[in-house]
């Protein structure tokens, strides 16, 4: 096809035009044999939401980021379910098939040093593969789900797993380790091993490799946005959890998060000052101004800082000092 998937498709023409939508289908929980429906049928006997489907196909087959109207109707909670299984598919099943793969083709053990010890890596990766993975698990996405129970610990944010140096460092850690395994095997693999078994095991530590890779960038891409979407309609109540409040989700009436965006805004404060004060996403914040702006129909600060007054959100005596043009 090569162009943009949409809902009326023919889900066996989207798998013939690229196979690697086999991984999205397995995913999302859809079993193959559904004739010639399109996207949009087959999504719903499976009761997945189908939005959030082609956009995880466009992003995967043709690189196609959805735009900002599209991420509004995305689903969170099919996303969360797409990505641990995602997790569940390289650690109970990719991954030990290629350790099998290896096994077959080289003598791993005691007596051959340099299979041993390359199987030993191989496990290590994996080791780490499962560390980074448990931490998402535990840590993002219980957060997540925390979020579409309408609940969040009022000292916790999107900002915070954005900023994780650790896990950012266990990223790196994990992709020079993926280097270090393919060199090792490439340059010092005993010649005594089955050529074909071994190439094979390599092409799908290649495959896993891309797989991986994707699915990062999807979480970037695509996830943590609408994650950020999903938090932007989230507001911490007295008792200090958050809530997804009514007026929230009412499209005239400002929350209470978009009135601290508005007096960030009023009192000159940058989209990163203001995201570090509130302990939100930068992303956040610009969505919570498009918001503002569509809501108020005001997009200027000089404007925003005559609302405010008017409404009692600021004072006067808050801006005197502040000047705009």
């Amino acid at each position: 096809m090569g162009h943009k998937y949409k809902r009326n498709d023919s889900l066996s023409e989207l798998i013939s035009d690229d196979f690697k939508l086999l991984q999205v289908l397995s995913r999302f929980g859809i079993a193959l044999g559904f004739g010639d429906k399109c996207v949009d049928e087959v999504c719903k006997e499976n009761n997945v939401d189908t939005e959030t489907f082609i956009a995880v196909c466009n992003f995967i087959s043709q690189g196609i980021k959805p735009s900002f109207d599209e991420y509004t109707s995305l689903n969170v909670g099919s996303l969360l379910t797409y990505l641990r299984n995602s997790h569940n598919f390289f650690l109970d099943f990719m991954l030990p098939s290629i350790r099998r793969e290896f096994v077959d083709a080289v003598d791993c053990s005691t007596q051959n040093e340099i299979g041993f010890l390359i199987l030993k890596f191989f496990d290590d990766y994996v080791a780490e593969i499962a560390k980074h993975q448990a931490y998402e698990s535990d840590h993002f996405f219980g957060y997540v789900d925390g979020l579409l129970q309408g609940k969040r610990k009022a000292d916790t944010c999107l900002a915070n797993f954005e900023n994780d140096h650790i896990h950012k460092d266990h990223d790196k850690l994990i992709a020079q380790k993926m280097s270090d395994l393919k060199n090792i095997i490439i340059r010092y693999c005993p010649t005594s091993s089955r050529k074909e078994q071994l190439n094979d095991a390599l092409l799908h530590l290649f495959e896993f490799e891309t797989d991986l890779n994707s699915h990062t960038q999807l979480e970037d891409t695509i996830f943590i946005p609408i994650v950020s979407l999903l938090e932007s309609q989230v507001d911490i109540n007295e008792a200090g959890d958050d809530t997804l409040t009514e007026s929230a989700l009412e499209k005239d009436t400002l929350s209470e998060r978009e009135k601290d965006i508005i007096v960030g805004v009023v009192k000159g404060q940058t989209n990163k000052e203001i995201a570090d004060h509130l302990c939100i996403s930068i992303h956040t914040v610009l969505t919570h101004r498009r918001n503002i702006a569509r809501k108020l129909g005001i997009h200027s600060p000089a404007g925003l800082v005559i609302y405010a007054i008017v409404n009692g959100i600021v004072s006067i005596e808050d801006i005197k000092d502040l000047s705009y043009t």
